[in-house]
Parts: C-alpha cells; sequence; structure tokens
C-alpha cells in the first residue's frame, strides 16, 4: 500500500520507524508524524538533488565555505539575509560587482544553492554562453523557444558579465531576457565591472540604462573591493611580489 500511495520512505523504513516509535512509546499520532517527517525529508532530499542538477552549476560552493575573513567587504548579516532567498520570491535581482577573483561566483553559487533549498528553481548560466546561445536562437528562428527557456527558472544566475563586450545584436537579445523576466523571476548577475561602465560592456548607452533600469529597479548590489583569492595564494607562496597591486599584476 505504501508503494501504490508512492511513500517509498516509509515503506524503506517501516521496520525502522515502527521500532523506534515502540522504543519512544509514542503514540499513533506522534508516530504517524515521524513516519510523516521521514517521507518529507526522503522527498525533499531528491527534490534538491534534481533541483541542483537541472541548475548545472560549473561546482559545488557554500556559503559555509566562504573566507568572510579575506573579504571584509563582505557583509555575512547582508549574505545571510540574501540565503532567506526572500528576494527571489519577491523577484528582485542581486548583483555581485568586484574584480576578478573576489569570490563573486562562490556566493553566486552558493545563493542559487540555498534557492534551491528552498524549493525556487534555478538555472545557472555564464554571460558569453547565454549571449551565444540566444544569438544562435535567433539565427535558427528559435529566439522565442530558447528566451522561454531561461525566463521559465524562479532564479536565473548569469555570471562573469563583463569580461568580454558583446556584439550589439547580443546586447539588444539580452535586453530582451531582462524584460521578460522583469518582476517575474529573480537574476543574480556578477560582474567585474562597475554598472557606470556597463554601456561599454554592451556597446550601447541606451540598451544598457535600458537594461539597468530593470534590474536596479528592485535590487541589492553587493561591490566587493579585495584582493584575488588566487593571487594572494600566490602571495604566500611567493610567486609574486607582494607590493604589486591587483591591477598592475593583471597587467
Amino acid at each position: 500500500m505504501l508503494t501504490r500511495l508512492k511513500l517509498t520512505a516509509m515503506r524503506d523504513q517501516l521496520d525502522t520507524l515502527l521500532d523506534q516509535a515502540a522504543r519512544a512509546e509514542l503514540n499513533l499520532r506522534e508516530a504517524l508524524a515521524m513516519m510523516c517527517t521521514a517521507e518529507i525529508a526522503r522527498k525533499d532530499e531528491r527534490r534538491i538533488q534534481m533541483g541542483l542538477k537541472i541548475a548545472h552549476f560549473p561546482y559545488v560552493r557554500t556559503l559555509e565555505g566562504f573566507e568572510y575573513d579575506a573579504q571584509p567587504s563582505v557583509d555575512p548579516k547582508q549574505v545571510r539575509e540574501l540565503a532567506a532567498s526572500r528576494w527571489v520570491a519577491n523577484g528582485d535581482s542581486v548583483l555581485l560587482l568586484g574584480p576578478p577573483g573576489v569570490g563573486k561566483t562562490h556566493l553566486a553559487v552558493a545563493l542559487g544553492r540555498e534557492a534551491i533549498t528552498r524549493g525556487y528553481s534555478t538555472l545557472y548560466v555564464a554571460a558569453t554562453a547565454l549571449v551565444t546561445q540566444l544569438a544562435r536562437a535567433h539565427g535558427d528562428g528559435r529566439l522565442e523557444e530558447k528566451l522561454m527557456y531561461f525566463t521559465k527558472p524562479k532564479l536565473l544566475v548569469v555570471d562573469e558579465l563583463g569580461y568580454l563586450p558583446f556584439e550589439a545584436n547580443a546586447a539588444h537579445l539580452f535586453f530582451q531576457l531582462v524584460s521578460r523576466r522583469y518582476e517575474r523571476g529573480s537574476m543574480l548577475v556578477t560582474s567585474n565591472r562597475s554598472v557606470s561602465e556597463w554601456g561599454g560592456v554592451f556597446g550601447d548607452a541606451v540598451v544598457a540604462t535600458a537594461i539597468l533600469d530593470r534590474l536596479l529597479h528592485h535590487s541589492h548590489v553587493l561591490t566587493i573591493r579585495g584582493d584575488s583569492y588566487r593571487l594572494r595564494a600566490k602571495r604566500k607562496a611567493g610567486l609574486i611580489n607582494p607590493q604589486l597591486s591587483t591591477a598592475e599584476t593583471a597587467h
């Protein structure tokens, strides 16, 4: 009967659960509650694992693994508030801005995982891959289909915006996506460029303004000021001059 009802956790753990209930001298209501708790836990675990698979995160990153001491500009309280995912429920945007290597992608993936845990569908995509897919779909006459694909998740994580400039047509395609998601679904965008530089990223100041107008309307902006994790590790190993700034090292 449990199999027919698809209560597989109860079915698989039935003897153990009944033994636990007997040892704890639970009444019928308490025993049923314990069994339901086990079933819900199994379903939540499967839902989260499926959500993580669908999200296509490039690797596993958690908020517990973020080194706040190394990036003092990041407010742990603000990150904890974002981890509650109320901004996802409200359809807000989050912008993580800062130079390369300061942990933007780490936070983006970790916040995406938190959203999945709380029941929100999530999809991760690198900005360059996103515009490439939109441009290819546009050329193949499947733009509407691809826009729907990127609009459907409750949270869309767009990583590394600004590392490469957009072509004019790609900027307009990205604007269409942002417009589709505006006040319907949340976006989390990481970028190594400040918002004042986005006109150069998109190659069109008017399009950039229109995109920012929608992203910033209901938004949370975290600007991370600090040194690259990778450069810090190289300094500790004595591979580069500790006096060099991140910008000088990049050159």
